[in-house]
This record gives structure tokens, C-alpha cells and sequence, in this order.
């Protein structure tokens, strides 16, 4: 696929997110607050990303390193904690590793951001259910509104001084790891995706009854029509991208894991990209394990250059 067609199929599956607010408008920061950590410091921000609510984020800058740095921008997770969103990036989550990607990152001289999304973090002021159906009612899909504030979210990291743009990594764990490879797959800026726990074939989910162990915001009208979530992730290549997965998680089936890994493995060949695909499997359920974060890591530091 050239150039040319991979840019439309990018097109027809930002078609499917429903009514978006304005790209054009310019994103917008205010300093909220700010705080030391032994490993970094830490910038409390207020975004304004979408015209239509504000945006909590965080941005940790590392003691290590300098300017401009190579950042991730790290996308948390679900799991029914609607209360925590951001603070994930530097408290860490039940399912992940310690310590916290904010120290992990920021000790190799990594920047990184993370937003609160639609109904978590202090964004939970509505539930997601009421969200959902308020977006429906309003021609807007709830995942197009979440994927629009991450790449708004690229569109804010691109105009910092003390960001390198072209060293931009996106990773998350679950819903997070789903917003990475939708991310990279729309946005050619992002130069590297790890995705954690979330690589579903949509098909295999469908055959596996698995639909109700995703909530609400993973899905998309029409989606099944257009695209196989080998075909989204597709768009990513030949730019390198690790799946870390697990072969007893409910929300990945294993066959839906071997289909996405085959299709992949032919378009990274067909690029001539083999070393930038990985997909590591591991015995374990929906959980970040040691040489999950390991890999994880390792991958941060090789294709950022660190």
C-alpha cells in the first residue's frame, strides 16, 4: 500500500469517528500547578483541546537528560476507576508493573503526558454511559471523541520547545494500549507505538462472545464494515511498534492474537520493516508482567534513541 492509499484509508476510518470539533483551532495551555520528584518534575496543566470542556494533564520532564526531549504519550487505562485517569502515569495502576512509567521514562531522560479522558480524572463529572448516549444522540461517537483528544494532545507536544517531534512514542496498557495503536495508525507523527493488553481482533472477540468485557467507549458504527484491527494497525507500518499481550486474557483471544501477528508480519515485510514488528505473547491474563515492562522499555529506548 503507497502513500497515497494508506492516507485514504486513514481518511475513511476517521469517517467512522463522528462529528469532531474543530482541528483548527489552536490548542491552548494554562499552568495549574507544579511539583518536584526526585526523578523529574512535574507540570499540573489545563488543556484546551476540544472547545468543549477543558483537559487536566500532566507533563513530567525529566532531571535526566536535556532539551529537547523524546516523550510518550502515555494513555491510561479503564478498568471500572474512573477516578484515576492521568494520575496512572505517576501512581501506577493494580494491573502494572512498579514503579510508575512517569520514574520508569523520566530515569532514562524520556519526557511524558497524560491527559484525563472523556468521564475519568477530574473528567468524571459524567458517567460514561451518559456520555456515550449524549454523543450518539449528538452524531459524535464517544472512542472519535477520546482519539480526538489524543491527537490534540500530539498537536500541544509538537508545540513545545523542549520537545524533540521527531522522537514522539505513544504506550498504554488496555484501553490505553487501544488508544496507542489507533493513535499511531491515524498520526504519522507518532514514531513509535507499544501497545499493552488490548490487541483484540474484533472478528475473534465476535466469535469468542467476548463483546461485554469491553465497556462502551471501544465501539465504533460500521467499524466491522471497513476495517479488520490487522487493517488498522497496518497503517502504523513501517514506523515500529511492540504488542505485548497475554494468552489467557479474555479481552484478546489467542486466534484473534495469531491473526493480527500473521497480517502484520506481511505488511512489515512487505515494507521491508521486519525488525520494527514485534508481538510478544505471555502466559498470563490482563496484566503487565516484569518482561512485559521489560520489553516495553527496551523498546522506548532502542527506536527513540536513548
Amino acid at each position: 500500500m503507497d502513500k497515497t492509499e494508506k492516507q485514504n484509508r486513514r481518511d475513511e476510518l476517521w469517517s467512522l469517528l463522528g462529528e469532531l470539533p474543530d482541528r483548527a483551532r489552536p490548542v491552548t495551555a494554562e499552568s495549574a500547578d507544579s511539583g518536584d520528584h526526585p526523578l523529574y518534575s512535574i507540570e499540573h496543566l489545563v488543556l484546551d483541546l476540544n472547545g468543549l470542556e477543558k483537559v487536566p494533564a500532566y507533563f513530567i520532564k525529566p532531571k535526566a537528560g536535556k532539551a529537547p526531549y523524546p516523550v510518550v504519550l502515555y494513555n491510561h487505562a479503564h478498568g471500572g476507576r474512573y477516578d484515576v485517569g492521568r494520575d496512572e502515569l505517576i501512581r501506577g495502576g493494580d494491573a502494572l508493573q512498579k514503579p510508575p512509567y512517569a520514574e520508569a521514562l523520566a530515569k532514562m531522560g524520556v519526557a511524558s503526558l497524560a491527559i484525563d479522558h472523556w468521564a475519568f480524572g477530574a473528567r468524571s463529572t459524567r458517567t460514561e454511559s451518559e456520555l456515550f448516549k449524549y454523543f450518539l444522540w449528538s452524531g459524535r461517537v464517544l472512542w472519535g471523541m477520546m482519539v480526538f483528544d489524543s491527537v490534540r494532545a500530539i498537536d500541544y507536544l509538537a508545540s513545545r520547545a523542549d520537545v524533540d517531534k521527531k522522537r514522539i512514542a505513544t504506550l498504554g496498557m488496555s484501553m490505553g494500549s487501544t488508544m496507542a495503536w489507533w493513535l499511531a495508525a491515524l498520526d504519522t507523527r507518532i514514531s513509535l507505538c507499544v501497545d499493552i493488553c488490548c490487541m483484540t481482533e474484533f472478528h475473534a472477540l465476535v466469535r469468542s462472545r467476548g463483546l461485554d468485557g469491553h465497556s462502551l467507549y471501544y465501539y465504533v458504527p460500521s467499524l466491522l464494515r471497513l476495517f479488520t484491527t490487522g487493517q488498522i494497525n497496518g497503517l502504523i507500518a513501517p514506523r515500529p511498534h511492540l504488542c505485548l499481550a497475554g494468552s489467557r486474557d479474555p479481552l484478546t483471544p489467542a486466534d484473534g492474537l495469531r491473526q493480527v501477528d500473521k497480517e502484520l508480519r506481511a505488511v512489515y515485510a512487505e515494507e521491508k520493516a521486519q525488525q520494527a514488528w514485534k508481538m510478544d505473547v505471555f502466559d498470563c491474563g490482563h496484566q503487565e508482567t516484569r518482561e512485559m515492562r521489560s520489553d516495553a522499555l527496551a523498546w522506548v529506548k532502542k527506536w527513540l534513541k536513548v
